[in-house]
């Protein structure tokens, strides 16, 4: 096994997958979008899987698997913005706040953050 494939793409902080066991209960299957766009749409956004339609641009990094969550939540990005964040680890957090209102968290008064870390290689 490569170094690379033992490194997670994408991993949810205890705190964020509490919170998408929370939302998955009320909402079933999720998915995660992590644009390029400014303000709210430079952070992670939460749907129901299916509700965000993504294409030929964006990349799928991630099919997370949740303690608790029976379907697997895929994670997307714009490939613009994988480009510029391809040699990083993303880690999903939750923190106060209110974030978009598109997003499933905006009502709990929290919103996901992406936070990273480089990769080596």
């Amino acid at each position: 096994m490569d170094e690379e494939s033992e490194i997670p793409r994408v991993e949810l902080t205890a705190g964020a997958a509490r919170l998408v066991r929370r939302l998955s209960e009320t909402h079933g299957p999720l998915m995660f979008h992590q644009s390029g766009g400014c303000c709210d749409g430079s952070a992670p956004m939460c749907y129901p899987d299916g509700e965000f339609r993504t294409g030929g641009s964006d990349v799928l990094l991630a099919e997370l698997a949740v303690e608790g969550v029976e379907e697997p939540v895929r994670f997307w990005m714009s490939r613009s913005q994988y480009e510029v964040w391809s040699h990083t680890r993303l880690i999903v957090d939750v923190v106060e706040g209110r974030g978009s209102g598109f997003s499933l968290e905006a009502p709990e008064g929290v919103r996901f953050l992406t936070r990273s870390r480089v990769v080596d290689g």
